[in-house]
């Protein structure tokens, strides 16, 4: 338990596990009516999920942000074939918030000495199935839904808790990213990069059944956009995507450029860029960085 515990923390912290599972997304409905309607999308969730896949989840509409809660167990076990991966850069600090029109980043990335390491743990195929499942009814009712603007979820949280272990893993996407990868708009890989994972290891979390220790908000799309960067600055530096000695201001930028430019993001009048390591900071106002979108 002490081995699975620290590797949860390290986990946690690098985000590189949370990482491997991938929805099953099937063949879009060709249906031209709604099955279901913002008022049941709850009840219908859990319904399908325990009458189809013998799963009790709860499911929760807070504003325009549907959150389902997986209790599961073991979602790890031991790795007959540990993974190796590198490590090149750690993270120490990555906030980022929207203010006063100002969209800053303050972030500390420090370039380590290489070294390949092994995760001695690998997801439980059977906690994979269920999850998969839940994905499949969360994604059936989705595209079977009334989309009309005012019945329209914007944002779906996806946690599925370890309840033996104390752990969890949170992914939150956005609908029209998982529409643009199930009628393949987009790739996998770009999907991945959009659907934001986290973990959280915490005692309330064991024997939680019913999902009573979550914070349900509705997430807005500042907020959406601000955690967007934050895991995108993850995956560049501790997957890790960028090579060794790369500019860390430069790439930071890029995260921010990229989303910015991605989902058409234009509610913030200039981006600030503390870079707590080396005491550098750079402001654009929002036309410098509209100006390289074409970079």
């Amino acid at each position: 338990m002490m081995r699975l515990r620290q590797f949860l923390k390290n986990t946690a912290k690098s985000g590189l596990s949370i990482l491997i599972i991938s929805p099953l997304i099937y063949g879009c409905s060709s249906s031209t009516s709604p099955t279901y309607i913002k008022e049941n999308i709850e009840q219908s969730i859990q319904d399908i999920c325990r009458n189809e896949y013998r799963l009790d989840v709860k499911a929760r509409l807070t504003g325009s942000t549907l959150w389902v809660y997986i209790p599961i167990e073991d979602i790890f076990v031991k790795s007959d074939k540990p993974e190796k991966y590198l490590e090149r850069f750690t993270i120490e600090t990555n906030k980022e918030e929207l203010k006063d029109g100002v969209l800053k980043l303050e972030y500390l990335v420090k370039p380590i000495p290489e070294e390949y390491k092994f995760q001695d743990y690998r997801y439980n195929k059977a906690a994979i199935e269920k999850m998969n499942n839940v994905w499949k009814v969360l994604r059936r009712v989705i595209f079977s839904m009334d989309r009309k603007k005012a019945q329209e979820p914007k944002f779906f949280v996806l946690v599925t808790a370890d309840i033996k272990n104390g752990f969890e893993i949170e992914e939150l996407f956005y609908y029209l990213d998982l529409k643009k990868v199930s009628y393949e708009f987009i790739s996998w890989g770009e999907y991945q990069h959009r659907s934001i994972q986290d973990m959280n290891i915490a005692q309330e979390i064991i024997q939680d059944k019913e999902g009573t220790h979550l914070k349900y908000e509705d997430i807005t799309f500042d907020d959406f956009i601000c955690r967007q960067i934050q895991h995108r600055i993850r995956l560049k530096f501790q997957k890790p995507e960028v090579a060794k000695g790369a500019d860390i201001d430069k790439e930071i930028l890029k995260a921010v450029i990229y989303t910015v430019k991605t989902y058409g993001f234009d509610n913030f009048s200039a981006v600030e860029l503390r870079n707590l390591l080396t005491k550098n900071n750079v402001i654009l106002n929002r036309a410098a960085v509209r100006a390289r979108f074409i970079e």
